[in-house]
């Protein structure tokens, strides 16, 4: 299949340089870190699953052999959703998690939960920070899986999305579908009850949005003795996604040292923004 890239609109650029084409009703999403190249397989693995088990969830665009692999990039494409002016609110995210969670992960397997590669993938390919902000990263993040490997969940391991919040819901007219696989994998269901706690606590989201979650799902992932160590390790992800692009866009710059320098000093209560 021919595609013309000419009139594409870039919708994000951070992990993934993500495009609507003015050409046809298909999304293309360009990995932007050659070390996390590896994660677009199973991020076709994962969306080919979902489709075979009727999952509300973003499909493959059909008629392309995927990924889509170029010299040094690689990318998937996908079919576009219709535009629906329906914001999604946590109790769909509760509601696509309870179903998603309880599916045995497909046969030829998916990896194990280690929620920190990408974290030092990315300090081994970070611009613009000096050799202490790293050696500074690097100490934390071999702290923090020294407490991750000591704790004890309580939910059953399963299937994990890996990044569940709600900006990776996309509205759609039956209800919103989940999007971005690249951190799917088999490991604890209270690494997806995460993201939206520390929102509450990051970037001012409202409580009552976590509330939300929690009545949906059943369970509080606050309340759980283990959650400020994934509290931190979810911190490190919000401030190390942009480190192999600080060059190429350095818009992003001040408001990652801002959440590195909290971070440093143990400010557990700073606000933070979202990358634009």
């Amino acid at each position: 299949m021919d595609l013309d890239p000419h009139g594409a609109r870039l919708l994000r650029f951070t992990n993934n340089a993500v495009y609507q084409l003015a050409s046809a009703p298909l999304v293309v999403r360009i990995v932007g870190s050659r070390a996390l190249r590896h994660r677009v397989r199973k991020v076709v693995q994962v969306a080919t699953w979902f489709a075979e088990h009727d999952v509300p969830a973003v499909r493959l665009a059909a008629g392309i052999s995927q990924p889509v692999l170029v010299g040094d990039y690689a990318a998937t494409v996908w079919d576009a959703v219709p535009p629906f002016d329906r914001r999604p609110r946590p109790a769909d995210l509760a509601r696509l998690l309870r179903i998603v969670h309880p599916l045995s992960p497909p046969l030829d397997g998916l990896p194990e939960w280690d929620p920190l590669d990408d974290v030092r993938r990315r300090i081994g390919e970070a611009e613009g920070l000096d050799g202490d902000e790293l050696s500074f990263l690097r100490d934390r993040c071999d702290q923090v899986a020294e407490q991750l490997a000591r704790l004890d969940y309580v939910l059953a391991p399963g299937f994990v999305h890996g990044d569940a919040h709600l900006g990776n819901l996309i509205p759609a007219p039956d209800g919103p579908l989940l999007c971005d696989f690249d951190s799917s994998c088999v490991g604890p269901p209270e690494w997806d009850l995460t993201p939206l706690a520390v929102g509450v606590r990051r970037f001012g989201e409202p409580a009552a949005l976590y509330a939300e979650l929690v009545e949906g799902y059943g369970f509080d992932v606050t309340r759980w003795a283990g959650f400020p160590v994934l509290r931190e390790v979810r911190e490190l992800k919000l401030i190390t996604s942009v480190l192999p692009i600080m060059n190429s866009s350095p818009e992003v710059r001040p408001e990652l040292l801002r959440r590195l320098r909290d971070f440093r000093s143990g400010d557990d209560d700073a606000q933070w923004s979202r990358y634009t």
